[in-house]
């Protein structure tokens, strides 16, 4: 049973499923937080939903509001969280070297991001030496699967059936990031992703951007975490994007094999 499932099944799920994902927008606006306006659009609540919400959520600690903006923003009891699940789930203690001699190496910066859910979410970024630099990607970002290098590495090695359950659950997809996200260009990527071990993305976030990912594995063999690179477009020429990526490739097997000791 997927969450949408769930959402419709369980008591009250459809309150919690709609505050969680007032959450996840709140902390990935960065510390200058959202308005309601803006995060009630992308949540697709009404506005006196999503302020009764982040009221509730405000009053467990879960999100703070911003006394002259009226933004809202990350709640003191989310790092109390946080610090206690970190213990389970964070692996930058492990990583960060990795995503620094990454971006030593490849003079791009670097980064480390989680699968959460249907997204990705940026963990770690290092700045590489080169003076161009791209800025899509920063810590707490996210990126739906598939759309950001990272997401597409990650779910180029889903199992089949979760990959088409993904598409079955988004067909928003081109309608948010455009006609090069549908579904069947996207698994065409896919294909090219599996086929080269990993993913590029060719500026279709942002013109002149470009991103390459590779997924990095559990002790089970699933994609939970992957490394990626961005740059300026004139800095991936085809020799250089076969070198790239096996760097990339390289360090990737590098944390997978490290996240399997320490795990």
């Amino acid at each position: 049973m997927d969450s949408t499932d769930s959402a419709r099944s369980v008591p009250g799920a459809q309150s919690v499923a709609r505050a969680a994902r007032l959450l996840r927008l709140v902390t990935s606006a960065g510390n200058d937080g959202g308005s309601v306006a803006d995060l009630a659009r992308q949540a697709d609540l009404t506005r006196p939903t999503a302020h009764r919400l982040l009221t509730a959520l405000r009053n467990e600690g879960l999100v703070d509001q911003d006394e002259s903006t009226g933004r809202w923003m990350p709640g003191p009891e989310l790092y109390l969280m946080g610090s206690v699940a970190a213990s389970r789930y964070d692996i930058t203690g492990v990583a960060r070297d990795i995503v620094r001699s990454l971006a030593v190496r490849t003079e791009e910066s670097a980064f480390l991001s989680v699968r959460r859910g249907d997204e990705t979410v940026c963990l770690v970024r290092e700045e590489g030496s080169f003076p161009i630099r791209s800025f899509v990607l920063s810590e707490g970002v996210r990126f739906p699967l598939g759309v950001a290098s990272a997401g597409l590495a990650i779910l180029a090695f889903l199992p089949p059936h979760d990959v088409d359950s993904y598409f079955a659950r988004h067909p928003e997809l081109s309608d948010a990031w455009g006609a090069s996200h549908s579904e069947s260009r996207l698994r065409a990527r896919l294909r090219e992703t599996q086929a080269r071990g990993f993913a590029v993305n060719p500026g279709l976030i942002v013109e002149g951007s470009w991103g390459m990912g590779a997924a990095v594995f559990t002790r089970e063999g699933h994609p939970q975490w992957a490394l990626s690179l961005t740059g300026a477009e004139f800095r991936f020429p085809p020799e250089r994007v076969a070198e790239l990526g096996r760097t990339l490739l390289a360090h990737a097997h590098q944390l997978t094999t490290r996240v399997a000791a320490a795990r």
